[in-house]
């Protein structure tokens, strides 16, 4: 059975989600902002053992921890082809501003829309919804929607860095993300969950 714990990470307290299956402990990273002594004890004491890392999108605050445990589980880490620019240059990832020297990471995996990611017998479905970012993407598996900087609760993600689109943004959401169940749970980058029929009928952007 698939489980979920969050955790809060760098410097901007981004959601950083642990999802993994309570019989064989095999889990997956999502969005590390960084070192998180909470995520470690409870990966420790829980016995987890993290098989890769995936990335809603490349900006600084979701990224500052991915060599950390990319080293420290030695794992692989996911993100969608179109961030390799994003990734690699702090100019676009703003992250000299939240990390000496700023980041500059590639993954080791690159993904595409529609990616399928098999896990513990469940499907991980990867939704390519650009708009925060060139290569920003939305993670589905069972319930949960991992929506990254895309959609919040009564909001959306900011479109005024480098390499945003807001008409991008606005696209993904209406075709990618709001034809799904209504009941399925959203699970933001920051702040609190919700739900995809919570935004269709009262999110203010919509």
């Amino acid at each position: 059975m698939l489980m979920m714990k969050q955790f809060y990470t760098g410097p901007l307290y981004v959601n950083t989600y642990l999802v993994y299956d309570s019989e064989t402990k095999k889990g997956f990273i999502i969005d590390p902002g960084g070192a998180a002594p909470a995520l470690d004890s409870f990966v420790e004491t829980s016995k987890i053992k993290p098989q890769f890392i995936i990335l809603t999108h490349g900006h600084g605050d979701h990224i500052g921890g991915v060599d950390t445990y990319r080293k420290k589980y030695e794992i692989p880490m996911y993100a969608h082809w179109k961030e390799k620019e994003m990734l690699a240059e702090p100019e676009y990832n703003a992250s000299k501003m939240m990390f000496p020297g700023g980041i500059s990471i590639a993954a080791d995996k690159w993904l595409n829309d529609n990616d399928v990611i098999d896990f513990e017998g469940n499907q991980i479905k990867i939704y390519h919804t650009p708009g925060h970012s060139p290569g920003g993407i939305s993670i589905h598996v069972n319930n949960w929607l991992f929506s990254g900087d895309t959609l919040f609760a009564g909001s959306v993600g900011r479109t005024d860095f480098p390499l945003c689109s807001t008409p991008d943004m606005f696209d993904a959401i209406r075709s990618r993300l709001f034809t799904l169940p209504p009941e399925t749970e959203v699970y933001p980058g920051h702040e609190g969950a919700t739900t995809i029929d919570r935004e269709i009928k009262y999110n203010p952007f919509f």
